[in-house]
């Protein structure tokens, strides 16, 4: 009796190494997820924004909140259509022809990154597209704003899509003063519409 108890130990001690070892094998077998920015806490993480909050920064840009179910451009969903009167990425005045909005922040977020969601009517460098992702941040006295990311990677990708700008370093911080987001358009067209999926920053609480 002892002798079968003493097998029947050993077969399960067995089994439970066997299928540790298995289990293993899977983990290691399974392909390496694609690098990005790391979530997790004083790692970078994303923060949506309201992307509505888009506010145009010249007379010859238009923004406009689409249909709730199509935005015109693509497939569907909604988004916030761009749209000119105007050719090229200059405005009436000679800046840089953008739409814009000031961030709520939490004192202690740090700041390293953008992320973009969107859709061109008309992709591809003959067509509409975004040209510039800047950070601003507003200095004191408020009479200037310094630029600690400016991004001139042209965003004219075929089909809805999400990408990270440039990261900053060191990262921004929210306590140092107002933080101004600003995307810089070229239009080909005046018929084309770049539509704005979704808008976030990549983050870094402090400790």
């Amino acid at each position: 009796m002892a002798g079968e108890r003493l097998r029947s130990v050993g077969f399960s001690r067995w089994a439970v190494l066997s299928i540790a070892c298995a289990a293993i094998g899977f983990v290691a077998a399974q392909p390496a997820l694609a690098k990005g920015p790391k979530e997790g806490k004083g790692e970078a993480r994303v923060q949506w924004v309201n992307h509505f909050d888009l506010l145009s920064g010249d007379p010859t840009v238009t923004t406009t909140s689409s249909l709730s179910t199509n935005s015109g451009v693509g497939g569907g969903l909604t988004a916030l259509d761009i749209m000119s009167s105007t050719l090229g990425d200059t405005d009436s005045v000679g800046g840089n022809k953008v739409v814009q909005m000031a961030l709520e922040l939490q004192p202690k977020t740090r700041i390293v990154g953008v992320r973009l969601c969107y859709e061109l009517s008309d992709p591809g460098p003959n067509g509409s597209y975004i040209d510039q992702i800047r950070l601003a941040q507003i200095q004191n006295p408020p009479s200037t704003a310094l630029v600690l990311l400016d991004d001139a990677t042209v965003q004219d990708a075929s089909g809805p899509t999400c990408v990270d700008s440039a990261l900053v370093s060191p990262p921004i911080k929210a306590k140092n003063g107002s933080v101004l987001l600003s995307l810089r358009v070229n239009f080909d067209n005046v018929s084309d519409v770049i539509a704005v999926r979704a808008l976030g920053l990549l983050v870094n609480p402090e400790d």
